[in-house]
C-alpha cells in the first residue's frame, strides 16, 4: 500500500476531538503532520478542549515550512491554512485536510489534493472503522462543524449509500 501523508488544519482536528474521533487520524493515513501554526492555534484553546489535551500529550507529529510562497500569503489567510499549504507544496504526494472555504480554494488552485472532515469520515466508514457515517457527522454537526447539508446528502449516498436524514 502507498505511503500516504496528510497535513492536518486546526479545525479537523478540533471537531474529531470534541466528539471523540479524533484517532481515525491514527488510522487512516501512513503519516500526518500538524504545522506548528496550527498546534499553536489549538494550544491557545480552552484548557479543557480535547484537542488540545491531546497535542499537550503527545499526540501528533508537528512540522513547519521552511518557507511561504508569496503566492500564498496574497490569499490572506489564517496562519494555520497559510502553513498547511506552504508544508504541502513541500511535502510530495500529500493531502491537505481542511474545511475552510478559502483555503480550499487556495489548494485547489494550487493543486494541492485536499479533503475535509466530511472525507475523513466517509474514507473512515468505507474502510470500516466506523460503522455508519450518519451519526458520526451529526455529531459533528452538534459539535460546531459547518456543513452544506445537500452536500451531506450527496456525499453520503455516493460514498456510503447512506441517506441523510431529513
Amino acid at each position: 500500500m502507498p505511503t500516504e501523508t496528510w497535513i492536518l488544519n486546526a479545525s479537523p482536528i478540533i471537531t474529531l476531538a470534541k466528539v471523540g474521533y479524533l484517532s481515525l487520524f491514527d488510522e487512516l493515513p501512513s503519516t500526518f503532520l500538524i504545522p506548528e501554526a496550527v498546534a499553536r492555534e489549538i494550544l491557545s484553546g480552552p484548557v479543557s478542549d480535547s484537542a488540545r489535551k491531546a497535542l499537550e500529550s503527545g499526540w501528533g507529529r508537528s512540522a513547519s515550512p521552511s518557507k511561504v510562497p508569496s503566492l500564498i500569503l496574497e490569499w490572506g489567510l489564517g496562519a494555520g491554512e497559510t502553513e498547511v499549504l506552504a508544508l504541502a507544496l513541500e511535502v510530495p504526494d500529500c493531502s491537505v485536510v481542511m474545511d475552510d472555504r478559502a483555503a480550499r480554494q487556495c489548494a485547489t488552485s494550487l493543486k494541492i489534493s485536499l479533503l475535509g472532515t466530511l472525507g475523513v469520515v466517509l474514507r473512515a466508514q468505507r474502510q470500516g472503522l466506523i460503522p455508519l457515517a450518519v451519526p458520526v457527522l451529526k455529531a459533528l454537526l452538534a459539535a460546531g462543524l459547518r456543513m452544506n447539508e445537500e452536500t451531506l446528502r450527496v456525499a453520503l449516498k455516493r460514498a456510503t449509500g447512506e441517506t441523510w436524514p431529513g
